[in-house]
């Protein structure tokens, strides 16, 4: 069939397995040529299909050589409908694996549930005996509590008052104003249950109990911080509660590994263009702001340059862990510099309909979320028949 982006609001339906497969290829070459990283051999990346989790396998096979299980929970394709991009990107990356004789083997499944923890631990006693490096990095906006069989949804909301600020449509570049409505106690509940640390725990004390963490094991859970323009919606809202209850379970996690030598990191990242970053009101704005800065500078990154640096600069240098005062990795410090900061806070007051071209990277913004899809990539053929019944391997 002949695949085309069809958007609806802040989503695209369909995704291009010769895109996804380029989009791969290309942050696999860049890890390649940033040369070898001594890191962790065997890695289990929780959330591993698209955005960091999927730079953090990347970064982990090509990067360290390691064996890698990917967890994740993605639509495979059907007759005439194209999978989710994700799965795309985790049959492209197996094959990439493979190619370069390493082990890469995936589940697709719901990773809040017993079954899937249950399916990993398998998988690791059967193939890779322990784990030395455990990513967590899922993105979902709901979660069925596998103890108690409630169904927990996520919110974006601000604490204490309506927030009222400037948004873009990507789509159209119309910049409007956008107020969103106060969170009561149990949206904060809610989003505290699904976005925070509790699910990370839970898989890292499963795993401990069956003894597959390797002396020294580290885990890494992924956190945003952000600026003063987006701290409302973002950091002083639900989802900043949520994110405050992950960063203190990286402490509780790393009492629990001190009998072998383990710890948890909680690594704070840059504002990127994801699935889920793109319906959060205010966001795409700075975003597209954000990126005219940074690529003057020469300091922009993407997913798979942010996590190669994590990896080469950070975590696997020889010497201590470098973190802040709240014990965060800050990966985000080229975004939060104050240069970067003042300048987006000026462009943030001229942002209009009719300025937004010329001051920001709109352009920029929309090619990173039509890649997220498989779409815009040089080398591909869009208008070519493509199949679009792409299984992987590991699953089939």
């Amino acid at each position: 069939m002949i695949i085309e982006p069809r958007m609806r609001g802040f989503i695209c339906l369909t995704a291009h397995p010769k895109g996804c497969e380029q989009n791969i290829k290309n942050q696999i070459e860049y890890v390649k040529s940033k040369g070898k990283i001594d890191g962790a051999k065997r890695v289990l990346v929780i959330g591993a299909s698209t955005g960091f989790g999927m730079a953090s396998r990347i970064s982990s096979a090509f990067g360290c050589d390691a064996a890698t299980i990917g967890v994740f929970f993605e639509k495979p394709p059907s007759e005439g409908k194209t999978a989710s991009p994700g799965w795309y990107n985790s049959a492209a990356f197996e094959q990439e694996a493979q190619k370069a004789g390493l082990y890469a083997k995936s589940i697709n499944g719901d990773a809040f549930s017993k079954e899937v923890k249950q399916q990993t631990i398998d998988m690791i006693k059967a193939d890779l005996g322990q784990i030395d490096l455990i990513i967590y990095s899922l993105a979902s906006p709901v979660r069925l509590h596998p103890e108690t069989g409630v169904l927990h949804r996520s919110t974006l909301k601000p604490i204490g008052g309506t927030f009222t600020n400037k948004t873009v449509d990507f789509h159209t570049g119309n910049v409007t104003q956008v107020s969103i409505e106060p969170a009561n106690q149990e949206d904060i509940d809610n989003t505290v249950v699904v976005m925070g640390g509790e699910d990370w725990t839970m898989w890292i004390d499963a795993l401990k109990a069956e003894n597959l963490l390797a002396s020294g094991a580290t885990t890494i859970a992924y956190s945003y911080i952000g600026p003063a323009v987006t701290e409302a919606v973002y950091r002083k809202g639900t989802i900043g509660k949520a994110k405050d209850h992950l960063e203190a379970t990286a402490f509780t996690i790393t009492d629990s590994l001190k009998d072998i030598q383990g710890k948890a990191y909680v690594s704070v990242n840059k504002a990127l263009v994801t699935q889920a970053s793109s319906a959060i009101p205010v966001i795409p704005l700075y975003i597209s702001l954000l990126y005219k800065i940074m690529k003057a500078d020469g300091i922009h990154e993407g997913c798979i340059e942010q996590i190669q640096r994590l990896y080469s600069q950070r975590l696997y240098t020889g010497k201590e862990v470098p973190t802040d005062s709240n014990g965060r990795i800050r990966i985000d410090d080229w975004e939060m510099k104050d240069d970067v900061q003042e300048k987006v806070a000026s462009l943030w007051l001229k942002a209009t309909t009719e300025t937004l071209p010329e001051i920001g990277d709109l352009a920029g913004y929309k090619q990173d979320f039509l890649n997220l899809f498989g779409f815009g990539f040089d080398g591909v053929d869009y208008l070519l028949d493509t199949n679009e019944m792409i299984l992987i391997d590991s699953i089939g």
